[in-house]
């Protein structure tokens, strides 16, 4: 990793700027790490290590703080050896211990006690995590994702009209809320925030925020929020289709909206973004300029998600008369005889909740 002058040179700047900690940009094994500290008498962290950190700090909820609990742990554990040489020498307590254990033994069997503990509360959490996910699979449910600090927060609150917390830095949102979005007419749709990604995402993170990260699996289509302002726009991208594709979610229907236009006015970069990906749109959250497109590209794909279709069913069967209220935008009814026949529009994945019923439904104008 590093030869015999990097170290030395390194130790040097070390203390030259007198520093107390070293952050590697990268992940280290648990030896590397041990051999770093030692050769350089400093504490030393890896990439890793610091995200869960920010994580740490960032974390409120009891989920979010579970999750992340979980990570940290999962990736101390390889390391607890480096951390307890001191302490590997044979030891035995009546009740504690076996005969014979170590304290470093003791202390991986509690780490995996919690670990597994943990698992457990984010089982419980994800069951009832799709417990509301189906009370709102009737709505169609659009997801804002994105790489971290690129404004989703702020795209989120603009669009409706919450306040959820909008901040500069780093994973500033690691719960993920869902809002209701009326459009014009009867449509509306549920819009989702979520944590933002980053560059090596730590797996441990990625596991553990798997029921979080779930709200993207299941959405309708993805709102892929960009910073414009980024130096690295197209690798960000990138950063965040690979963790799509990770929690096999890259094939899902998207939206790329480039956001923070006010604080950046490339007109290059614009017209090279706009020919390489159609159909994005430029926003800013902070300002409402662009805003106007963004919903107008959010009614269209509701509207692509509903069809025309004609229902009959008898006059004597109200559970299938309540449920085709339900779930159609009645536009039309009639009584042809004896039944009951409603015409209107519903969304395509509802069809075969009616015909589970045995209703008859007959398309108008398109077919599913």
């Amino acid at each position: 990793m590093f030869g015999e002058g990097k170290l030395h040179e390194l130790k040097q700047q070390c203390l030259d700027v007198k520093a107390r900690l070293v952050i590697y940009d990268g992940d280290l094994s648990p030896s590397q790490q041990q051999k770093l500290e030692s050769y350089l008498d400093l504490a030393v962290i890896d990439r890793p290590a610091l995200i869960l950190d920010i994580f740490a700090r960032h974390a409120k909820s009891r989920e979010a703080k579970t999750q992340v609990e979980l990570a940290q742990l999962q990736y101390i554990l390889p390391r607890l050896a480096g951390h307890w040489t001191h302490l590997e020498r044979q030891e035995s307590a009546i009740g504690s211990r076996g005969p014979g254990e170590t304290q470093l033994e003791t202390d991986r069997r509690l780490v995996r006690k919690k670990i597994a503990d943990l698992k457990k509360s984010l089982k419980k959490i994800d069951s009832d995590r799709n417990v509301q996910r189906k009370r709102r699979s009737s709505k169609i449910n659009f997801c804002l994702i994105g790489y971290t600090n690129a404004g989703k927060s702020s795209l989120f609150n603009r669009l409706t009209g919450d306040k959820t917390l909008v901040a500069n830095r780093l994973f500033a949102t690691l719960d993920s809320t869902t809002r209701r979005v009326p459009l014009k007419g009867k449509s509306e749709f549920l819009l989702t925030d979520t944590v933002g990604f980053i560059r090596k995402l730590p797996h441990n993170l990625v596991a553990s925020f798997r029921s979080t990260l779930k709200e993207a699996n299941t959405a309708d289509m993805l709102i892929h929020v960009v910073d414009f302002s980024a130096h690295d726009i197209e690798h960000r991208i990138d950063v965040v289709n690979e963790v799509l594709a990770e929690i096999k979610a890259g094939d899902l229907k998207r939206l790329l909206v480039f956001n923070k236009i006010d604080v950046a006015e490339n007109l290059d970069m614009r017209r090279y973004l706009m020919a390489k990906y159609k159909g994005c749109r430029f926003v800013s959250a902070k300002t409402g300029e662009g805003l106007d497109t963004v919903i107008e590209a959010l009614a269209d794909a509701c509207a692509d998600m509903y069809t025309d279709l004609e229902a009959r069913v008898s006059q004597k069967d109200s559970r299938a008369i309540a449920l085709i209220s339900k779930m159609m935008q009645i536009t039309h009814s009639d009584c042809v005889d004896g039944d009951m026949v409603f015409r209107g529009d519903i969304l395509k994945y509802d069809i075969p909740k009616l015909e589970h019923e045995g209703i008859k439904i007959e398309f108008i104008s398109s077919i599913p």
